[in-house]
């Protein structure tokens, strides 16, 4: 191909000025010399350097413009997460101090393989950073995984309110722990019911929760909130200084390492 090409261009730098574009067709430049030419510059090992040269070129070009989109898409998802509803203390569920300096925000699927196999992830950060994080849960039961996926966020919002902030963490971790994911429901002989007797909900009060539009209303509007904001999968993390407002994403079932390295970037933020 390198010869090819170098071919190529030999035969446009040696077409005889003056003529017209016939005849150079017609005479053409001597194949001989231009073979000779070629291999002289190839035993020199010319061709390779300016061949080298100008694929580098093209890959630093290609390079700059994937680093320069990668910082654009970047820097909209970060206004887009600035504009996500503040934490307040009665409205959201909140694991860990209320007042910490950094949230994480997860928008989260009770029917999610991803966020079955994430959600040890931020309790290990809680624990390191004591109370200057908190985690925030926020509904996003993705559509494929319905009807299992609402129901259980109804039911989690029903347990909340039955039962308080922590039993509704009680119920979270429950309902991960007997999923089987992907919008099959709760393991052979679990229900959401059953789950909530078990933590010391009243049975009659819960089955009445179950069909409260209150609480599918507070579900529809943590979808609502993380349509708004771009949300498309789960699980999706928002990491936001309290006071400086930065914030950073993580997205799907990243490492513990990865959370806890943005967890760190954003805790460093100044107002």
């Amino acid at each position: 191909m390198r010869r090819l090409l170098l071919a190529m261009l030999l035969a446009g730098i040696m077409a005889v000025p003056g003529h017209t574009a016939e005849t150079a067709a017609a005479a053409g430049p001597d194949p001989a010399l231009v073979d000779a030419i070629v291999r002289k510059l190839e035993s020199e090992g010319v061709l390779d350097r300016v061949v080298d040269r100008a694929l580098t070129r093209v890959i630093e070009r290609r390079q700059e413009a994937q680093r320069n989109e990668l910082a654009r898409q970047q820097a909209q998802t970060a206004e887009r997460g600035k504009a996500a509803r503040k934490v307040v203390a009665n409205r959201d569920h909140i694991r860990g101090n209320a007042a910490a300096e950094v949230s994480l925000i997860e928008y989260s699927d009770f029917e999610c393989p991803f966020c079955k196999r994430f959600h040890d992830a931020p309790a290990a950060v809680l624990e390191r950073h004591g109370g200057r994080v908190n985690w925030v849960y926020r509904h996003f039961p993705l559509a494929f995984h319905d009807p299992a996926a609402r129901r259980e966020a109804v039911a989690s919002e029903c347990a909340a309110k039955l039962g308080g902030n922590e039993a509704f963490w009680k119920y979270t971790d429950a309902l991960f722990r007997h999923t089987r994911s992907n919008g099959q429901g709760l393991a052979e002989g679990k229900s959401e019911l059953a789950i909530a007797t078990e933590l010391g909900l009243k049975g009659d009060d819960f089955s009445r929760c179950l069909a409260d539009p209150a609480m599918i209303k507070r579900v529809d509007e943590d979808i609502a909130d993380g349509n708004a904001i771009g949300v498309t999968g789960t699980p999706a993390t928002l990491v936001r200084n309290n006071r400086s407002g930065a914030t950073e994403w993580v997205v799907g079932a990243q490492p513990l390492a990865a959370l806890q390295a943005a967890v760190e970037r954003v805790l460093d933020t100044k107002r």
